[in-house]
């Protein structure tokens, strides 16, 4: 396993660390095989969330008698002081620890977001608090506006942040990675397979892998799913392989889209899966989750054809602060037959 230094908290994390957002879907047995197994191979960086459902009582119930032999994130997406020290309390007690390594403001995406949690009475005062009572090391940020966290790390009040970095979207090389690498912060990449999307799994996580990060987490549910992690960060990536991963990631990333989400539509189609899922379906082929979503969506998708509210101006596309044509991908993937 390969460590790296992270940023200026000084620890040494492993390359690939364990995202636990997916482990409430899997049997708790399951979870627990994978956690364990994962840190009997070197795997010390464990990323979960208030928000994700049981992950954190998972994650207690698991490893929390191995507590010394990992570096714990956890995160809290409330933006006010009063609930989010009540999220770190009770984080705390579901994963039978004393203290996390890492808090994260969770999921801010929005400028009023920001301006809420770092406020009077906000939940970077909640962190701060939780900081100096030795509940919490070191604090950070994430969120999927890539232009955005690079201005808010700038204020210096962040010890990491957390970012998409994978082949379809590679958009945190632009400033992101750059400034937090000027302000020797921590820097931690999700979503290797873009949600499941992305194959094969080796190309897909040795392309953030060969980038100036620090930990890649990967949503791992089984031993299997850790020994095909681990495998794809067993060697090295050389330049010739990162330049043919960083052209891959330059053709792929046309589609434009962040994730942001601040677009919604009237009939249910989850926009940012399409956009991104296009141009992964098209260069590289789906993984069966991929398959899966166009099959449980294709009403959906389909709907787009003849919704007549949209017909002279799609409802989506002003709301996209990155002006992308939604309704056409859109409709183009409507032919598309996941079988």
């Amino acid at each position: 396993m390969e460590y790296r230094t992270f940023g200026r908290t000084g620890h040494e994390v492993s390359v690939l660390g364990f995202g636990a957002m997916n482990l409430p879907n899997v049997p708790l047995e399951q979870a627990k095989a994978a956690l364990n197994y994962a840190l009997d191979q070197g795997i010390n960086y464990i990323d979960t969330a208030a928000g994700y459902r049981n992950s954190e009582e998972i994650i207690g119930e698991s490893i929390s008698q191995r507590r010394d032999e990992y570096f714990l994130a956890t995160k809290t997406n409330k933006r006010d002081y009063k609930t989010a020290k009540e999220e770190i309390d009770r984080s705390l007690i579901r994963m039978k620890t004393d203290y996390v390594d890492l808090l994260q403001i969770h999921y801010v995406n929005y400028t009023k977001d920001f301006n809420q949690a770092m406020g009077d009475e906000g939940a970077y005062e909640a962190a701060l608090e939780a900081k100096r009572e030795g509940k919490v090391r070191f604090i950070g940020i994430t969120g999927h506006r890539p232009e955005l966290l690079a201005q808010w790390i700038s204020n210096g009040h962040f010890d990491q942040v957390l970012f998409h970095l994978n082949l379809p979207q590679p958009f945190a090389l632009d400033a992101l990675i750059p400034k937090a690498t000027e302000m020797n912060m921590a820097k931690v990449a999700m979503k290797p397979l873009s949600g499941g999307f992305v194959q094969p799994v080796r190309k897909a996580i040795r392309y953030p892998y060969s980038q100036d990060i620090h930990t890649i987490i990967s949503g791992m549910v089984s031993v299997d799913e850790v020994k095909e992690n681990l495998a794809a960060v067993s060697t090295p990536v050389d330049d010739e392989e990162r330049i043919s991963l960083e052209q891959l990631a330059r053709a792929m990333g046309t589609h434009d889209c962040r994730r942001c989400n601040y677009c919604s539509c009237p009939v249910g189609i989850p926009i940012p899966d399409v956009m991104i899922s296009s141009k992964v379906r098209d260069t590289l082929g789906l993984l069966p989750r991929g398959k899966k979503f166009y099959e449980t969506n294709r009403d959906k998708i389909t709907a787009c054809l003849t919704y007549e509210p949209c017909r002279e101006k799609p409802e989506c596309e002003p709301k996209c602060p990155y002006h992308l044509p939604m309704q056409s991908v859109i409709q183009a993937a409507a032919g598309y037959d996941a079988g």
